[in-house]
């Protein structure tokens, strides 16, 4: 039997979040316990019936079952620019600034692998997607973290970055609307990033997956739609959220094409697209009636009211979200993100996410997710008022 090493980037890997998290509930129910899982950010909510058909049609065409284009069907991409030209009146050229991603994952943690080099930095949010820092070891990158305070809005302060961490940096990852803030970004706050990308010649990425779960009806803004945004970056996008297809594993980068094209090679060698099927199905996705969104958004609305009322009525210090489904809770006294969330699992049966596990600046606080239904919502709090 031969000696099985890890790679040393492999080793340097901490677990993933999530599948600690999934570990957890499993032993849980193992003993009987009825788990109220709050922690994950996957939908409940099926698939609109439209896409679904439309899914079911295109895997009949056996013209979908051979290798899809790397770059994605044009047709995808054309039905991508049209969305973003009808949501946020960014005009995009399908053929070289969209491209298509199995996923928004997939995109962000490939992309320092076409632009950073070993010993480069990128700069990146805590709390933040877990993917930002493993992108930027996977390309032996450096991260520089950017703190998320809720003193600032839990936006980062640009100011406080190191000169010479901003001379060798080559990206910079930014998420509004947050996971797992929830903040929104204003205006002001892209103008100064892209300003600060050009300065230094640092290219934006940011991560909008949640930019259509948004609440009262304030639509947040799209990082290209900030005049010079396209000068210095790319936004990635999934269907995942929007239309509840975390499953399908569908979505796409757009905006500068030089980094679209670095992406894109990337890719090429790495992967061979998107089934067809699902990119057909993907553009009846992208032309729903904003009707059928308002109405998931109102579902969420309703839980958001729920859990929020509930959570802050037992006296837990929480901040209203305006948009995404998640609630970034502080932990009471006594307690840090992970000994809180394992109380509440052992003693109430409710699963949150620690919010160390975003990163170290996510200690403290706790994230909900708001993928139960609001019965479950109203049980989960109960149970919590009951053990607090």
């Amino acid at each position: 039997m031969i000696k099985i090493e890890l790679a040393d980037r492999v080793k340097n890997l901490p677990p993933y979040l999530f599948a600690a998290i999934d570990k957890m509930k499993q032993k849980a129910l193992s003993k009987g316990v009825d788990v109220i899982d709050l922690s994950i950010g996957d939908p409940d909510i099926p698939t609109p019936q439209h896409i679904i058909d439309a899914m079911k049609k295109a895997v009949d065409n056996p013209a979908h079952h051979r290798y899809p284009s790397y770059e994605g069907m044009i047709s995808y991409r054309e039905a991508v620019a049209n969305w973003y030209r009808e949501r946020f009146n960014v005009s995009l050229d399908p053929k070289t600034e969209v491209l298509s991603l199995i996923g928004s994952k997939e995109g962000i943690g490939h992309i320092p692998l076409a632009f950073v080099n070993p010993g480069d930095v990128v700069l990146v949010p805590s709390p933040g997607y877990p993917v930002y820092p493993v992108g930027t070891l996977f390309a032996g990158g450096e991260s520089y973290i950017m703190p998320l305070k809720e003193d600032n809005g839990f936006l980062p302060d640009f100011k406080s970055i190191p000169e010479d961490k901003l001379e060798k940096a080559k990206l910079m990852f930014l998420n509004y609307p947050n996971n797992p803030t929830a903040a929104v970004a204003p205006k002001e706050f892209f103008k100064e990033a892209i300003e600060l990308a050009a300065k230094y010649n640092i290219i934006i990425c940011h991560d909008a997956a949640y930019s259509e779960i948004y609440y009262d009806h304030e639509r947040p803004e799209s990082f290209l739609g900030i005049e010079g945004a396209k000068d210095v970056g790319i936004e990635f996008h999934s269907l995942s959220k929007t239309y509840n297809m975390t499953g399908w594993r569908i979505g796409f980068a757009v905006g500068n094409k030089d980094v679209i094209f670095g992406l894109g090679k990337i890719k090429t060698n790495l992967d061979s697209g998107v089934f067809q099927a699902i990119q057909e199905a993907s553009i009846i996705a992208l032309q729903t009636d904003d009707a059928v969104l308002s109405g998931i958004r109102n579902i969420y609305q309703d839980r958001r009211d729920t859990l929020y009322e509930g959570l802050k009525g037992i006296g837990l210090e929480i901040n209203k979200p305006k948009a995404t489904f998640y609630l970034w809770t502080k932990v009471p006294k006594g307690f840090d993100s992970t000994t809180f969330v394992a109380h509440l699992l052992e003693n109430a049966g409710v699963l949150g996410t620690p919010g160390v596990g975003f990163g170290a600046h996510g200690e403290g606080y706790i994230r909900f997710a708001l993928t139960q239904s609001v019965e479950r919502i109203k049980e989960a709090v109960e149970r919590i008022r009951k053990e607090l």
